[in-house]
């Protein structure tokens, strides 16, 4: 009695069955593989978009900072710069200086130098 499919080059139904399962076996691994390597640059790619930003608000901030002190410099300056005319306008413009020095707009050595100047010292 001869046994069907042997041996003729065609396999059997556990082999048609093994080689498809290889084959599915593959495909899941390559599918597999490729959405790992997909992953793997969106996420490079979101940290790298978020170093840019960081960066972006860093010399925003850089800007912002270097603007303010410019004004400030310029402004801190102007305000003593005016000679009083009577006692009464010295003692408003030292109220004045030292609300700036209270706000933070001048310094310890820029209030004193300001004074000393309304002051004539």
């Amino acid at each position: 009695m001869r046994r069907r499919g042997i041996g003729r080059g065609r396999p059997g139904l556990v082999g048609t069955m093994a080689r498809t399962a290889v084959v599915a076996g593959t495909a899941s691994a390559v599918v597999g593989a490729s959405a790992n390597k997909q992953q793997a640059a969106a996420t490079q790619s979101a940290e790298l978009n978020q170093l840019r930003a960081q960066a972006a608000d860093a010399e925003m901030n850089a800007r912002v900072d270097a603007a303010v002190a410019q004004q400030v410099a310029a402004a801190a300056p102007a305000a003593p710069a005016t000679p009083a005319a009577s006692g009464a306008s010295v003692i408003d413009q030292l109220k004045e200086l030292a609300s700036l020095k209270e706000m933070g707009v001048l310094s310890d050595d820029e209030f004193t130098a300001a004074k000393a100047k309304l002051l004539g010292s």
